[in-house]
């Protein structure tokens, strides 16, 4: 039986999350290319114990970090629900979660109560430097902990194909990584320019403002991008785009 359904590719790490992702995609109705553009790598690094604030980007390096360190008398910071219930689900308490989750919302929601403290910042080796940079200017030490590092996996690459064939009908980018991974492989192909006509006619969805403009600045046009952070935004109105 022909599958007519609309094609939307998820760009989720292998793991439950790309799981999640189809799951909620063939509630949808549409038809998932799971197509994973991130891989983690721990590096085995723990947070600093000696800071007042320690901050975690996302809901990984929590999850990497909860069997083996505890804040003490820290201030602990989340960005986006995702990450604080992954601390609270291993019984660390969350003193803060900015209303906007981003880097530069969390640097608003902690303004001047930072200023001479030592923050330590938990998470990936492709952290944006709008965080560190925002502390810093706010008066505050600033060490960087390198949790895992993202890596795309070998296998990656379907979703490219079907751009070019002019057959994908929607693309949700989940961070600024996921859209450079999937260009990245269009041009080792030499298929950058015919990839990016291609999603020109599809639905392409970004969660937060930093990954839509990565996508503007290499010429993908955006169009859905949730006001909250959370990949069950993304798809649903991506899929509601999809039906207009």
């Amino acid at each position: 039986m022909t599958d007519n359904r609309p094609t939307v590719a998820v760009f989720r790490p292998d793991d439950e999350r790309l799981e999640t992702a189809v799951e909620l995609l063939e509630s949808l109705d549409v038809k998932p290319i799971a197509d994973p553009m991130l891989s983690v790598e721990p590096t085995g690094a723990q947070p600093r114990t000696d800071a007042a604030v320690v901050i975690f980007t996302s809901k990984t390096g929590a999850e990497l970090v909860a069997d083996d360190w505890t804040p003490g008398d820290a201030t602990v910071c989340a960005i986006g629900e995702p990450t604080a219930e992954a601390l609270r689900a291993n019984g660390i308490e969350v003193d803060v979660v900015p209303e906007t989750y981003s880097s530069s919302g969390l640097v608003d929601a902690l303004g001047e109560q930072v200023d001479g403290l030592g923050v330590e910042v938990a998470r990936s080796d492709h952290g944006s430097d709008v965080l560190l940079d925002g502390l810093e200017s706010a008066g505050a030490y600033v060490h960087e902990t390198v949790l895992y590092r993202l890596v795309r996996p070998e296998e990656a690459g379907e979703s490219v194909q079907l751009a070019v064939d002019g057959t994908l009908d929607a693309a949700l980018f989940t961070s600024s990584l996921t859209v450079e991974h999937f260009l990245a492989i269009a041009g080792e192909r030499g298929q950058r320019e015919a990839v990016i006509d291609g999603v020109a006619d599809a639905v392409v969805g970004t969660i937060g403002e930093p990954t839509r403009e990565t996508a503007s600045e290499q010429g993908i046009a955006v169009d859905v991008v949730p006001e909250t952070a959370e990949f069950e935004a993304l798809a649903t109105e991506a899929v509601d785009e999809l039906d207009r």
